[in-house]
């Protein structure tokens, strides 16, 4: 395995810069040639990170499929939530998928490119769920894919790729991804670093790193989009491309050759974190979002933050919290009452009585599952990953069982986010209204779900800085 290290971020700053007037216009006729539907299936509800005025779907029923091929824009989600399946669950719904997506292309007549939008620290059912989506579109509807995409570049959450190395920030350093704890999740860990190395590892060597075709930094800024492209065309048999990124200029370059590459008859599925879904469904910049556009000034309400996530980041930016300069109640789940009869149950009714009292008397409060890990003592990834569920769904029950409107909601971590959105809001289809901050969606609910028409801010797990849920809140409370 190759040595890596951390670097200072300072090296971002060292790569040569281009001309973006140009690039954007290339890149805006580029676009205009692309005609086919981009449906991106979101393993969990933050991979809207970076766009806005966007459908996401909280199902993949034929229906659902069709309207997002009715819509006028070019890209729709679909939140599969498949970072909280089982293997057998994942399975079953990526053939589900596949098959809806290739009756509806058909049925309208248009093509399509599928985007896997999984985490932006290379975890999750890979290579599963890529695999899955290939071999059934090819033997749904005789599509040959060539290649598969990896871009794991996530710049709003610190995710830069330099020489096929996959880096996350952590104050002024870039840290391999392998060294993170991230690389050590139960049940998506992994040892390497080096992009193509992990492709190898999570393909148990059916894919050579030595084999993958490289897109570095250099031939992107010197806007080599010709032999981008032909190295693209080289692709076959789904070899792994590698795609190395630490800004948005790089994924337009390449997205400049994608569209070239696909107009000469290769096709691709990708593996990526959200930048490529930005650039690919041509979604402009917009501003951060306000508490004018956020919260009703009639509601007199308290909000609630519902926190779940346990990576280090989390629990840091919930202790910043404390330092709000508005009044939050904080109230402790102890999700370790799992293994006890009806201890999750009972501990739901406690905490539900209390965010009640308080939200109805204007006051926000911040449940947070308590901060030691709840781990059983196995290696079965499957049983690990249902008491992980079972947790969040009584977490998440806290939001469905509310009888008064909060004046927000935050759910912060990818599960608990998406078991709040699906289960707890039951929000069938929800418009992406932007960013509270970079990297930090925000669902506006339909008029089916719980409380209709009422933003949802969903807070990942691993992304912002230490003080950023705080600043987050004081946005809302202001």
């Amino acid at each position: 395995m190759r040595e890596v290290n951390s670097i200072n971020i300072d090296i971002l700053d060292t790569f040569k810069t281009v001309d973006e007037d140009k690039l954007n216009k290339l890149l805006v006729n580029e676009l205009k040639n692309l005609n086919r539907k981009i449906i991106v299936l979101d393993d969990d509800p933050t991979g809207v990170q970076t766009v806005h005025d966007v459908s996401v779907y909280t199902d993949w029923d034929k229906s659902s499929i069709e309207q997002g091929f009715d819509e006028e824009n070019s890209m729709f989600f679909i939140l599969t939530n498949s970072r909280g399946f089982t293997v057998a669950q994942t399975t079953e719904v990526h053939k589900e998928i596949s098959k809806n997506i290739v009756d509806i292309s058909q049925k309208v007549n248009q093509d399509f490119i599928i985007i896997s939008r999984s985490d932006s620290t290379m975890r999750g059912h890979y290579p599963l769920e890529t695999n899955l989506l290939k071999n059934e579109v090819e033997k749904l509807s005789g599509k040959l894919f060539d290649g598969e995409i990896i871009m794991p570049f996530f710049k709003e959450g610190g995710r830069f790729t330099i020489d096929n190395v996959h880096y996350v920030k952590e104050g002024e350093m870039l840290v391999p991804g392998g060294m993170t704890e991230f690389a050590k999740d139960k049940s998506f860990g992994y040892k390497s670093s080096d992009i193509g190395e992990w492709c190898e590892e999570k393909t148990n060597g059916e894919y050579k790193s030595s084999d993958m075709i490289y897109v570095s930094l250099e031939e992107l800024r010197s806007l080599n989009i010709d032999s981008i492209t032909e190295k693209l065309k080289m692709a076959k048999n789904f070899n792994k491309i590698i795609v190395n990124a630490i800004d948005y200029v790089d994924v337009k370059v390449f997205t400049i050759a994608f569209i070239r590459a696909v107009n000469s008859g290769k096709e691709f599925i990708f593996r990526s974190a959200a930048a490529i879904t930005k650039v690919l469904g041509g979604v402009s910049d917009k501003e951060l979002l306000t508490k004018e556009e956020l919260v009703l000034k009639d509601n007199t309400n308290g909000g609630i933050i519902l926190v779940g996530s346990h990576v280090n980041k989390t629990t840091q930016q919930l202790e910043e919290l404390k330092n709000c300069k508005h009044p939050i109640e904080f109230i402790e789940f102890n999700q370790h009452l799992v293994l006890q009869e009806n201890g999750l149950k009972n501990e739901v009714k406690r905490v539900i009585q209390v965010v009640e009292e308080k939200i109805t008397n204007g006051k926000t409060v911040a449940v947070y599952t308590r901060r030691e890990r709840f781990d059983l003592d196995t290696n079965d990834k499957d049983k690990q990953l249902m008491v992980s569920v079972e947790i969040s769904d009584a977490v998440t029950s806290i939001v469905g069982m509310l009888n008064v409107r909060p004046n927000f909601i935050i759910a912060k971590g990818g599960i608990t986010s998406s078991d709040v959105g699906t289960k707890a809001l039951k929000v069938k289809k929800a418009t992406v209204m932007g960013q509270i901050k970079p990297g930090i969606p925000v669902w506006m609910t339909g008029e089916e779900s719980k409380f209709p028409n009422m933003p949802y801010i969903i807070f990942p797990g691993n992304v912002g800085e230490v003080s950023t849920l705080r600043e987050a809140v004081e946005v809302l409370m202001g």
